[in-house]
C-alpha cells in the first residue's frame, strides 16, 4: 500500500431526460439527453488534475459523459454504478412523497439506512466502494472517477461523517467536481466540494 495520500475527483455524469424530468434512475441505463451532451462538452477539469486516471460507472451516461471530455478509454468499474432504487426506478420523489404521505416522510429521516422497495441504502453503496476505495490507496494514482449522485452522496458521507439525516455540511451542486483525498488506510477525506466544470 503506498504511504501517501492519494487524490480523487469525482462527478456527476451530464443530464438525461429522466433527469430533467426529475424521475429516478438508479439502475435504468439511460442516455445523456441532447442537452446533456452539448453541456458535457464545456466541461473540463482544473489542469492539476491533467496525468489522472479515468474510472466511470459501467451505466451508459457515465461513459457517455468520460468519453466526451476526451476519456473513451476510462476505466469501468462496477462499484461506481448507481444506487439501486429498486421498485422507485423511473418514478419522482414527488409522487413518491403523494403516495406514501406520512410513511415517506420516516423512511427519508432514515438517513444512510433509507432504502426503497428492493433497492439498496446509502449505507449500503458506501460498503460497496469500501473495497474499491482501498485499490485506489494501494494503487497510488490520482484519479478521475465519473458516476451518479447517490455514489457522490455517499462517498461525501463517508469523508465528512455526515449520516444523512439533515442538511449536507455542503450541498452538492451539479456541473461541479468533488475532490477527495483517500488515506492509506482507504478512508476518503474531503479536499474541496463543487469545483466548477465550466469556467
Amino acid at each position: 500500500m503506498t504511504s501517501r495520500p492519494v487524490p480523487l475527483v469525482v462527478l456527476r455524469h451530464g443530464p438525461t431526460d429522466w433527469n430533467a424530468e426529475r424521475r429516478i434512475q438508479g439502475r435504468s441505463d439511460r442516455p445523456l439527453s441532447k442537452a446533456g451532451r452539448a453541456a458535457v462538452r464545456r466541461w473540463s477539469l482544473p489542469v492539476e488534475c491533467s496525468g489522472y486516471d479515468w474510472i466511470t460507472s459501467p451505466l451508459l451516461r457515465a461513459r457517455e459523459t468520460a468519453a466526451l471530455m476526451g476519456h473513451d478509454d476510462a476505466v469501468i468499474e462496477s462499484s461506481l454504478i448507481e444506487t439501486d432504487w429498486g421498485q422507485w426506478e423511473g418514478q419522482t420523489l414527488g409522487e413518491l412523497r403523494d403516495r406514501y404521505g406520512v410513511e415517506m416522510i420516516e423512511m427519508e429521516a432514515r438517513g444512510l439506512d433509507f432504502r426503497p422497495p428492493g433497492g439498496e441504502s446509502p449505507r449500503d453503496v458506501q460498503a460497496r466502494l469500501a473495497p474499491w476505495l482501498t485499490r485506489v490507496a494501494a494503487g497510488g494514482r490520482p484519479c478521475v472517477a465519473v458516476c451518479h449522485k447517490g455514489v457522490v452522496r455517499a462517498l461525501a458521507a463517508l469523508a465528512s461523517g455526515w449520516d444523512m439525516t439533515g442538511p449536507p455540511p455542503e450541498k452538492l451542486r451539479d456541473a461541479t467536481a468533488h475532490r477527495f483525498v483517500v488515506d492509506t488506510g482507504g478512508t476518503p477525506v474531503v479536499g474541496r466540494l463543487n469545483l466548477p466544470l465550466v469556467s
